[in-house]
């Protein structure tokens, strides 16, 4: 009984120990402070610093998770699209041959700078051949254009009805393109069944290896 209630003692006294050295305590200056509160608030604050760098490593990582992830992403939906075009691909080919020889067959429907009046000859041929009178066939200024140059030609026909649309016709079946825009039909005073065409026929042609280097000359220099 007698050590029982020593040791109660002892624990009392201890217990009044520990206490007093978290009393009174300056917290301007740590460094006063017993040793007991000293190495607590030493081992707390390393504590807090450890947690702070741990969880902003952490940070740091998700962060370099969520772009990687993303990343990953992005890899798969081009995989996915360079598969498609693998597994495409002998059909873009022919496709890819298809649109050259249309490009090609369009390109020997327009005339060359030299053949520009062999194809004005052509215009005014078929105008003749369906008894129309010209009263007007004047070239305009050409427009170059970035793979061909665009030629407008201000007409004004006069004939019958018929005659007029049968050499619309003639002129789209001409092996050059020729196109007929802004026409406006007006019948002529005292002269019965006979009209007169107003419009521009309008040609093209490619460039000459010279005008494509000019072009492209000038597209370098407006970038």
């Amino acid at each position: 009984m007698a050590k029982k209630s020593a040791l109660n003692m002892d624990l009392s006294a201890l217990q009044g120990k520990l206490r007093s050295q978290f009393s009174g305590l300056d917290p301007n200056d740590p460094s006063l402070w017993p040793a007991l509160p000293r190495n607590l608030l030493f081992v707390a604050v390393c504590a807090g610093v450890v947690a702070a760098l741990w969880f902003s490593w952490l940070k740091g990582v998700d962060e370099e998770l969520v772009a990687e992830t993303a990343k990953e992403q992005q890899l798969r939906e081009t995989y996915k699209q360079k598969l498609v075009q693998a597994v495409n691909l002998d059909a873009l080919r022919k496709q890819l041959e298809q649109v050259q020889q249309y490009v090609t067959q369009l390109e020997k429907q327009l005339p060359s700078k030299a053949e520009m009046d062999a194809l004005l000859s052509d215009i005014n041929q078929a105008g003749l051949g369906r008894s129309l009178q010209f009263e007007l066939f004047r070239p305009g200024q050409v427009a170059v254009r970035e793979y061909y140059a665009e030629l407008p030609i201000t007409i004004r026909v006069t004939g019958s009805y018929h005659d007029i649309g049968l050499f619309a016709g003639d002129i789209a079946n001409l092996s050059r393109i020729v196109t007929l825009n802004n026409l406006t039909l007006t019948p002529i005073a005292n002269r019965e069944g006979y009209l007169a065409m107003d419009g521009v026929a309008k040609t093209f042609r490619y460039l000459d290896p010279e005008e494509v280097a000019a072009q492209q000359k000038a597209k370098g220099a407006a970038k």
